[in-house]
Order: structure tokens, then C-alpha cells, then sequence
């Protein structure tokens, strides 16, 4: 199911909605808001009423997205995650500022450096990092490269949030990348 607005009957939800709103209207830089939108969503991530069930779903194949609620004038995106164990994204970069938030058990992140050029350029390993559920974290382009996955053996739910219209968009992914990877 596709909502471009948080449902009524999930107070929990549009609460963080709103909560959100706040933070991008104070219109500072994107790793700035990115910032902002993390440190305030966190209280709402150990809510057990926070996602009605249609935002929990998932798919066997891949994660699955739902968009949660678009804001009117494109400023951001909510977006509920659901990943199945062994579930992840490809190596990609973002349009906008990002946040991601984890709800239930645990996304894992690795983030890349592009390096070198021409015939030589490639990917490089520079952090692994384990979102628990109850934190969130953001960051804004350049330097966003990443993939994010679950290791774990049962269901992952996330919210992220993306300073962009992901209803009109479809994605908040700017560029894939298929390069050589380096370990650092």
C-alpha cells in the first residue's frame, strides 16, 4: 500500500510527521537538517504503535518500501522499511539529506569512498556501522555512497525519512555504483 499521508488513525505516526515538519522548516543545510530530523525522530522509534500493520509488510524477494507521507510541497518523505533477513540495497548515493531511523532489530550500513579515476577509480570500504532499533542517524550528499542491509535472521523495520518527494520520485537514489570494491 502507497499513502502520500500518514493515516489518522496513527497518531504515533503523524506526530513524528509533524515533529519532522518542524525540523525541515527551520531550513538549515542539508547535513545540518539531516542532523536535526535524526535527534528528533528517535523518541518515536520504540513506540509499538508508531507503523499500522499495512506499513510492516514485506516482501520474500526484497526490501520492501511504503511511503508513510509526502509532504505538499516536496520538502521530505517518510518512508517504512521492511527487510528480510539477507535483504539489501545496492551500492548507491542519494538525491537529497537522508535520515534512517530503526524501529525493530538491527540495519547494518557499510559506507564507501569513491577513489581514483579514469580506469582506475573504485569504491573503498570506510565504515560498518550497526543502526540498533531506537536510533536513528543522517548524513547529506556528497560523501552518502552506502549500502544498508540485514544480517541479522529476522525482520528489520525502518523508517527513513529523505529530503526529497520519494511519491513523485519513486527512489531517493541518485546513482547506482558498480565499481571494484577495496576493503580499507
Amino acid at each position: 500500500m502507497t499513502s502520500t499521508t500518514a493515516p489518522k488513525d496513527a497518531p504515533v505516526l503523524a506526530e513524528l510527521v509533524s515533529t519532522v515538519r518542524d525540523a525541515v522548516r527551520l531550513e538549515r543545510p542539508p547535513a545540518e537538517t539531516a542532523r536535526l530530523v535524526a535527534e528528533r525522530i528517535e523518541p518515536f522509534l520504540s513506540q509499538p504503535d508508531l507503523l499500522p500493520d499495512e506499513y510492516r509488510e514485506g516482501d520474500p524477494d526484497r526490501y520492501r518500501q511504503h511511503i508513510v507521507h509526502a509532504e505538499e510541497d516536496g520538502s521530505f518523505s517518510v518512508v517504512a522499511l521492511v527487510w528480510g533477513p539477507g535483504q539489501q540495497t545496492p551500492v548507491h548515493d542519494h538525491l537529497a539529506w537522508c535520515v534512517t531511523g530503526v524501529c525493530e532489530g538491527a540495519e547494518t550500513e557499510r559506507r564507501y569512498e569513491l577513489r581514483g579515476a579514469g580506469d582506475t577509480t573504485r569504491l573503498v570500504a570506510v565504515a560498518d556501522t550497526v543502526n540498533n532499533a531506537g536510533t536513528a542517524c543522517g548524513f547529506a550528499p556528497p560523501g552518502d555512497i552506502h549500502l544498508v542491509r540485514n544480517t541479522g535472521d529476522s525482520t528489520v523495520i525502518s523508517i527513513h525519512v529523505y529530503g526529497a518527494d520519494i511519491s513523485k520520485l519513486g527512489t531517493s537514489i541518485r546513482r547506482l555504483y558498480d565499481l571494484p570494491v577495496e576493503e580499507a
